[in-house]
């Protein structure tokens, strides 16, 4: 097998020899490849990622375990991650996002959380491709079905499309888990001797080289390595998540690890590499469910549901009696050793032989010289203005039925988001999902949130908003944010322009996450995501979550009521560049991105937190894709009743501009006054711009002029668009 069919360079070749000193076999070949790709190495982005804020008060654990944690008071804690399945849902769609969303299930419940949330980020090419259809509903399917069979909730997240994605979709799903800070566990093998055991689902061929599949560009020859797509099966996971629980109420283990990228390889070595310590396996010992299986593809296989597990001493009997009583395997197929050496036998003969150092911190980093794209300077000198007028019903129209814009229903109708029944803001009615947490007043809030047309035409303000946006929609529904989890999906980085694009994004979110205070726990970059036409609009995903402190004290964004007053919090802003507007009005994404105070931002944030514990807002609902008109339309579609709004001219700047750091309000006329009292104290500009009434969502002018239309004409525009399309 040549290193150069692994994805390995001929200098990583060079490397591998000197740590070895000899020439590798194919095993240990195999090993390097899957532990140096992008995908489980971070080779060009660890020096990036360095740049994010990762301690904080409520931090437990940051990055470099299976999930970050953090401390939610009463001795509880959050444990949450988000992860990206891309390639393999481009290929197999369905098993694609199935496996992803089983195998982020897995790095929450291996910390010792119970999975109590998921969330998703989904891009696709338009709709009204056939392929770009199946692609949809196959992703979709796969993740409903996954999580509706597991028993979690999947409570929130976002569907983008546009043509960027039509060859290489992302999916991206994060997990949440709750779990009592006493027992959390973490993947460490401190102790040399202590066994290593396999549990959960035989292995299979599945999966192989998933990690390196990931860490290259979709080609035509990509649907060729479709056994590299795992197969998942959530019954298994539910017996597994329930056997690995049990064993933790029962202090039975120092350590586990969830088998994902890399299977057995990645496992092993990044449990036993943290404390310095060795391991040996053999392969003979690992449970398999297909005959004449190599050591190589026991080692590599990706097959799904399985766990590695560090006993303590003399635990290994009560493990095995737990899972033989949940119908799962449970076999001891290796010990820590203290040398530092990675060996694989078969049986008597040793078959691999390799520092685990080497695998782990010997990974090659590479510091790349970024260069601004030529696509840049243009978008930048774009101006709207010259435009031609287009009708602003008309405009107002199409952004309402763009499948960017329009209700998601079609997707979460398919996902079981009310089981736990922790759910209290549904999918579509808030600007987060919340959950109780129960024995509780606290609830927790949650969102997944990216722009990737801001982030491509600047990336380092469209990194800024995407963690401003995930902030403010958490402080919407009335929950102070927290931490975040981050999926960066970039192109190639080795191509100066898309390194460019990760640099820059990522110097743009760590400046906004410093401000806003909200660090980074845990994450996955997930590069090379394009095809041989081109790269995907640089994606990268927040996920990020907060604590209400008090559950009833939650706010959605639908009007609740005939007279009430209608504000808008921060300033009244025209600007166009990136918007939806100009994609789906005039078939344009240029324009400089609309700049962003991050300083502004987080007093509005503290401002809005007030104002829901005070409980002086009926409904808020943050200003983002569409602009003003569209987000006072989801508030009066959701809460089924009209508004009269009145603006300073009836232009598309101030209808449309996407402008960060601004909310509608509505509340009642007798709490104005506290309202704007409030507003002037933390210096956050207050407008009323009008009140809810009626079954016609109406915009005028001063002079008279208006635009209006009906409530169940915007409805069925809203709510029906993807599912026309879908047809």
């Amino acid at each position: 097998m040549n290193y150069r069919d692994l994805g390995l360079t001929d200098d990583e070749y060079k490397l591998i020899l000197d740590f070895m000193g000899r020439e590798p076999n194919e095993l240990e070949l195999g090993m390097f490849s899957v532990m140096w790709s992008e995908h489980c190495g971070y080779k060009n982005s660890r020096p990036l990622l360095k740049l994010f804020p990762t301690r904080g008060a409520c931090v437990i654990q940051g990055p470099g375990e299976n999930a970050g944690i953090i401390d939610i008071g009463d001795g509880d804690a959050l444990v949450f991650k988000i992860e990206s399945h891309n390639h393999p849902s481009a290929i197999e769609p369905y098993q694609g996002a199935a496996t992803g969303v089983g195998g982020i299930v897995r790095d929450i419940f291996t910390m010792g959380a119970r999975p109590i949330a998921l969330l998703n980020s989904l891009r696709f090419g338009k709709l009204d491709d056939e392929r770009v259809k199946e692609l949809f509903a196959g992703v979709v399917a796969g993740i409903g079905d996954y999580g509706n069979c597991l028993g979690i909730p999947t409570v929130g997240g976002e569907v983008y499309f546009n043509d960027c994605y039509k060859e290489n979709p992302l999916v991206n799903a994060m997990c949440i888990g709750l779990v009592k800070q006493e027992e959390i566990k973490k993947a460490v093998a401190g102790r040399a001797g202590s066994p290593i055991m396999l549990v959960g689902a035989k292995t299979g061929r599945d999966g192989i080289h998933g990690a390196t599949f990931a860490s290259e560009e979709l080609s035509e020859e990509s649907a060729a390595k479709r056994p590299a797509v795992q197969v998942g099966d959530p019954f298994m996971e539910k017996l597994l998540i329930e056997a690995c629980l049990e064993l933790i109420k029962e202090d039975l283990v120092d350590g586990m690890q969830d088998l994902g990228a890399a299977g057995l390889v990645s496992s092993v070595a990044e449990t036993v590499s943290k404390k310095g310590k060795g391991a040996v396996i053999d392969v003979l010992k690992v449970p398999r469910r297909e005959e004449g299986m190599t050591p190589y593809e026991v080692m590599l296989s990706e097959s799904q549901e399985r766990m590695l597990i560090i006993p303590k001493s003399g635990c290994e009997k009560r493990i095995a009696e737990i899972f033989d009583r949940w119908g799962l395997d449970a076999a001891v197929i290796g010990e820590v050793t203290d040398d530092g050496v990675f060996r694989v036998q078969e049986g008597e003969r040793k078959v691999a032989e390799v520092p685990v150092k080497a695998l782990t911190e010997g990974c090659p980093v590479y510091v790349r010289e970024g260069r601004v794209p030529d696509y840049y300077k243009e978008a930048q000198d774009f101006s709207p203005e010259k435009l031609p007028e287009v009708d602003l019903k008309e405009a107002w129209i199409r952004l309402l039925s763009s499948p960017n814009i329009a209700s998601k229903k079609w997707v979460y109708a398919q996902y079981d988001y009310q089981v736990m029944t922790n759910t209290v803001i549904l999918p579509g009615h808030g600007d987060a999902a919340v959950l109780r947490i129960k024995g509780t007043r606290k609830g927790l809030a949650a969102t997944v949130d990216c722009n990737s047309r801001m982030v491509y035409l600047d990336p380092y303000r469209g990194g800024m908003m995407a963690i401003a946006e995930a902030a403010l929609n958490l402080a919407c529904v009335g929950a102070k944010p927290l931490a975040f989890t981050n999926c960066l999906n970039f192109g190639n980085p080795e191509k100066p322009e898309i390194y460019w694009q990760l640099q820059e994004a990522v110097k743009g979110m760590s400046e906004a996450a410093v401000v806003l205070g909200t660090p980074v726990v845990s994450g996955n970059v997930s590069l090379y995501n394009e095809s041989t036409e081109r790269a995907v609009y640089p994606t990268p995903v927040v996920g990020m979550v907060g604590m209400l402190y008090d559950i009833d004290k939650r706010c959605d964004m639908a009007f609740k009521r005939e007279g009430d007053v209608i504000c808008l919090l921060g300033r009244m802003r025209e600007e166009l560049g990136g918007s939806e507007y100009l994609a789906v009005c005039h078939g344009i994404e240029k324009g400089k991105v609309p700049d962003i105070d991050l300083e502004e931002l987080k007093r509005l944030i503290e401002l809005i937190l007030y104002l829901t514990g005070q409980k002086l807002l009926a409904s808020c609902h943050d200003v983002s894709e569409g602009g003003l008109a569209v987000a006072l339309a989801e508030c009066a579609i959701t809460g089924d009743i009209g508004f009269e709004a009145e603006m300073p001219e009836l232009k598309r700047g101030f209808m449309f501009s996407e402008a960060p750091g601004r909310v509608v309000v509505s509340l009642r006329e007798e709490k104005l006054a506290l309202l704007e009292e409030a507003c002037a104290k933390a210096s956050i500009p207050c407008q009323v711009i009008g009140r809810v009434k009626g079954k016609e969502m109406i915009f005028c002018d001063r002079k008279g002029n208006q635009t209006a239309l009906l409530l169940k004409e915007g409805k069925k525009l809203w709510g029906e668009a993807i599912a026309c399309l879908m047809k």
